[in-house]
């Protein structure tokens, strides 16, 4: 590498020093980008979708030490050399327009988030029955200090790797050694799988949620299915587009030009029905959205079609129990990444700030008939208490588990009674409810103390 450099009269050429950072320091680092289990499995799906994937299975297999996620899909596959260039970090690639993708890093960033060894899988003929896989096993890395991947040979590869890819194209991502999410001493205990099971429902909202597009065919390619451990996951739309009291604004359409680049910013603003004007009691349940009714409010961003932000005002406004059945889709291309300034996880997103004017401007309408709505339903008295179950809290509750995970001498947690029975909340109960409540600024502060005493809990 050399660069050139202008002092006085005089030009002279400086020398170029080529420095490599460590590996064993940079991938552990690496590992803390910010990902959660349901947004790294998010990231991997991105790619199955990119390559043109109709089909994307994510099991979830508790073992204790040995359990394992694998995301398969029926995509184009790779070939020996495009599945190691899709494992370097920074991976040299030109991104289509619609491409879902964007630094060549969220493969391994995702993957190497929850795990120790993450492997890719890919058969590319459909000829042939041939797989070639290669794996980043963080041990490895540590111990040579060196960026190298091992190539897995077909003897060495568990039987679950290769045999999605029996009957077609496509890929297998395969994480283990899941230090990051079963996070327990004893993995192999009931506390472990309960997490487990927890973190497969938490999954399936986040996808339904991300995807929905994909899902119901409204990204303008064919539809794509997900399943995980065999539950097909269902598209859930933030805006309740089918309730027939549903109110949709006028789009308005934002052209924009950063930095020379242009492109065009669709808002579509929603109000939601209240309560008593939904088709069902089971249709209100859904459609409040895993945070719940107040935390859903806002801007829904989307890039290429795939969500990145779920609720929340961007810092136009609060949250306010007034405005919560407002709800805005706001779309954008990859190619004005940099004015909405997206980060590598793809769970950060700001408006750009010479719009927010205009944002401010276009949410005025959705924000005044969002009040009115509400103010007429607090007139006519409230409405009735809703005790029915998310259709996204049912079916996902289990893991594939291998009854002899558990160890001998393991005595299972006996069930609790309700909270209606008087026991004391856990943790987790009243981590839920401060969430709830909490406001927009206060809600990194509620999770940073509850997090603080998971971790404490775990130490114990």
């Amino acid at each position: 590498m050399v660069e050139e450099t202008t002092g006085g009269d005089m030009a002279g050429r400086a020398k170029g020093h080529e420095l490599i950072p460590s590996a064993r320091r940079l991938i552990t680092s690496l590992r803390d980008m910010g990902y959660d289990f349901a947004a790294a499995v998010a990231d991997v799906v991105d790619n199955s979708i990119e390559a043109r994937a109709t089909k994307i299975d994510v099991d979830v297999h508790f073992d204790g030490d040995e359990s394992w996620v694998r995301i398969t899909d029926n995509g184009t596959g790779m070939k020996p050399a495009q599945i190691r260039e899709a494992l370097r970090y920074g991976a040299e690639r030109d991104y289509d327009e619609d491409a879902l993708g964007k630094f060549g890093l969220g493969l391994k960033t995702a993957s190497m988030s929850q795990c120790r060894r993450l492997t890719v899988a890919s058969r590319s003929s459909t000829e042939r029955a041939e797989v070639h896989a290669y794996c980043w096993d963080l041990a490895h890395v540590v111990k040579v200090n060196a960026w190298e991947i091992l190539e897995v040979g077909r003897k060495e590869r568990p039987e679950h790797l290769d045999a999605p890819l029996k009957k077609h194209t496509g890929t297998v991502v395969l994480w283990q050694r899941l230090d990051r999410i079963l996070g327990y001493k004893h993995p192999y205990g009931e506390a472990a799988k309960k997490r487990l099971s927890g973190m497969c429902r938490e999954l399936e909202q986040h996808l339904a949620m991300v995807f929905h597009r994909y899902l119901a065919g409204e990204a303008g390619r064919r539809k794509i299915r997900i399943q995980i451990n065999g539950n097909a996951v269902q598209p859930w739309d933030p805006f309740v587009r089918h309730e027939p009291k549903t109110k949709r604004l006028e789009t308005v359409t934002l052209h924009y030009d950063h930095e020379g680049i242009r492109g065009d910013i669709l808002i579509e603003p929603y109000v939601l029905p209240h309560q008593d004007d939904f088709d069902s009691t089971q249709a209100h349940s859904a459609a409040a959205g895993p945070l719940r009714w107040n935390r859903q409010q806002g801007f829904y961003i989307y890039r290429a079609n795939r969500m990145i932000q779920s609720g929340g005002w961007s810092n136009l406004r609060t949250l306010d129990e007034h405005t919560k059945l407002a709800r805005v889709a706001v779309s954008f291309d990859p190619h004005l990444d940099e004015a909405f300034r997206i980060n590598v996880a793809k769970m950060r997103v700001q408006l750009p700030q010479l719009l927010k004017e205009h944002f401010d401007k276009a949410v005025g309408p959705v924000i005044k008939i969002a009040q009115n709505a509400y103010r007429r339903s607090a007139e006519n008295g409230g409405s009735r208490r809703l005790t029915a179950r998310s259709r996204s809290a049912q079916g996902l509750s289990s893991v594939q588990t291998n009854p002899a995970a558990s160890p001998p001498n393991f005595q299972d947690a006996k069930p609790a009674s309700g909270p209606a029975n008087g026991r004391l909340w856990t943790v987790e109960e009243v981590r839920q409810a401060a969430e709830r409540v909490a406001t927009e600024k206060e809600l990194p502060v509620v999770r940073s103390v509850f997090d603080r005493l998971e971790k404490g809990k775990r130490h114990d």
